[in-house]
């Protein structure tokens, strides 16, 4: 019997609230010009600067799937800091930082993997830009744990503060060249795919 479930992926921008209502400042999903079925809510949110890849169902027990299964699902982000970083701290972001976590005190990161890449030259235009000519670093970063702006925490703990950040990818479902505001309607199969589902 096929699913009544719909299933949709955002490109966030800059200065948009996960949500649709109850936030103050900046922009909601509201403000997307698409007309999302009754019910539609987002599964794994970006904090309001943080940018990229959001997924919205109607399906309720998607973030059951995706993010209390008993597989961890990796989730992929480009991310800009500022000043050019260190071998070391590099290390240390791939074997794990100290970070304080909302009602768990201090936490140490899982290990993951971090690389220095070029920005890409065909990468979308941001609600903020941070001047070229002062030092940066572009790094892409995969994790499979998501603690409250772990990201730009685990940066702070290395020295290093995060300009920008872009979430890519989630499993093999990518953001592809959808731009900022921009929304896809994708079927039940594809995304189950794509996320290990099935």
């Amino acid at each position: 019997m096929p699913s009544s479930h719909r299933y949709f992926i955002v490109n966030k921008p800059f200065n948009m609230h996960s949500q649709f209502v109850g936030a103050e400042g900046g922009m909601m999903l509201g403000d997307l010009k698409f007309d999302f079925p009754l019910g539609t809510h987002c599964i794994g949110r970006l904090d309001s600067t943080s940018e990229g890849l959001l997924i919205l169902t109607t399906n309720k027990q998607m973030t059951q799937l995706l993010f209390k299964g008993t597989r961890p699902h990796k989730r992929t982000y480009l991310i800009q800091v500022y000043k050019n970083i260190s071998l070391q701290a590099l290390h240390q972001l791939r074997e794990g930082v100290l970070i304080k976590v909302r009602d768990q005190g201090i936490y140490k990161t899982a290990p993951c993997q971090v690389t220095v890449v070029e920005k890409p030259a065909d990468l979308f235009e941001s609600g903020w830009q941070y001047p070229d000519h002062i030092p940066s670093t572009w790094l892409e970063i995969t994790l499979t744990e998501g603690k409250f702006r772990q990201i730009r925490k685990m940066m702070s703990a290395v020295n290093h503060r995060c300009l920008r950040l872009i979430r890519i990818s989630i499993e093999s479902l990518t953001l592809g060249t959808l731009q900022p505001f921009e929304v896809k309607e994708i079927s039940e199969e594809e995304i189950f795919q794509k996320l290990g589902f099935i």
